[in-house]
């Protein structure tokens, strides 16, 4: 297969193109180290000046979607250390998450010091969207450029229940562990507004909706949400204009309690399922879900080729994988 001679990216990959040179047209486009340091100077700025507003408008600051991963827990740490947040922490439980990852959580949020709510929806509710997943195509490709179809899904619930909470507890910013390679600099500091959220939201909820039925409602914004525009909060990804080293990241996490799960695919350091969505997308269109999010970090030269390479071609863990099947299937 055909791979881009700078980044990662697959010829299989939604709209790419090569130069002569095997130099794909993402690399082409990349204005450089100096323009990037440039914007997240900008945005890591703005995002200062806005959190200095709006602290202690509320009960919290921040509402922290939290997985548990490294790059929440990181992110984490730097809200309640660096920033001195005020932080709701909130943990969706999809009933796959890593027994260490569990684990990770408690040790995380009680060395820091941040409340925490972990909310857990009907896994027979999950269940039967999961396995819709394996099967159908839920969204668009455009969609699912970048995430599978199990974790859009996953995803999606996530940033809806968030929403709807901090929109509930008048929150002023939903922060997000997303890496430089998976959050656009431009979408780092992002209002959110009804109009959008409605359409966003409907491009989710109604493929759920289609396979659960109302079941899916109590996960997703109501109209008397959509009614008050004043209290719809920023999305914020501080990864992406913060420095990201992926060892110092680990180092810091560590301090917290944190360990590196052995249960997880390279890729995710806290959901079990992750082998198994990967790998159906990678039969279902070609490339490794992560690829885009490699090939950024790549970009950037915050990891190098051959380490991105070695991720998206590990193979999945067998047993993880069988289990997931297991729990999902059972004896079909």
């Amino acid at each position: 297969m055909r791979v881009c001679t700078k980044c990662v990216l697959p010829e299989t990959f939604p709209g790419i193109k090569f130069d002569q040179e095997g130099v794909c047209n993402y690399c082409l486009h990349f204005k450089g180290q100096e323009k990037l340091e440039e914007q997240k100077e900008k945005y890591r700025a703005k995002f200062e000046s806005l959190l200095e507003k709006r602290r202690g408008t509320g009960d919290y600051d921040c509402l922290m979607c939290y997985s548990g991963g490294k790059d929440s827990t990181y992110t984490l740490q730097i809200l309640k250390t660096r920033y001195d947040a005020r932080v709701l922490a909130v943990t969706m439980d999809n009933g796959f998450i890593s027994e260490k990852a569990v684990e990770n959580i408690r040790n995380v949020v009680e060395s820091l010091g941040v409340d925490h709510y972990s909310i857990k929806p009907r896994f027979d509710v999950l269940r039967k969207i999961f396995v819709a997943c394996s099967s159908e195509n839920l969204y668009s490709r455009k969609t699912l450029e970048r995430a599978s179809t199990i974790c859009t899904s996953c995803m999606g619930l996530v940033k809806f229940i968030s929403l709807r909470l901090a929109i509930e507890k008048e929150v002023p910013f939903i922060t997000y562990g997303w890496s430089p390679g998976q959050a656009p600099i431009a979408s780092s500091v992002f209002k959110n507004n009804p109009s959008m959220m409605k359409s966003m939201q409907k491009a989710i909820k109604e493929p759920m909706s289609s396979i659960v039925g109302d079941a899916i409602e109590p996960y997703f914004l109501e109209e008397r949400h959509f009614s008050n525009p004043d209290k719809f909060p920023y999305n914020i990804s501080p990864l992406a204009f913060l420095h990201y080293n992926e060892e110092k990241i680990f180092e810091e996490i560590e301090r917290l309690g944190w360990k590196f799960p052995d249960d997880t695919d390279a890729n995710s350091t806290n959901c079990l399922l992750n082998s198994y969505a990967n790998l159906l997308h990678t039969r279902q269109f070609g490339y490794n879900p992560y690829s885009f999010e490699m090939a950024g970090l790549v970009r950037e030269n915050i990891i190098d080729r051959a380490d991105a390479l070695e991720r998206l071609t590990e193979r999945e863990n067998f047993a993880v994988v069988e289990s997931v099947k297991q729990k999902l299937y059972g004896d079909r």
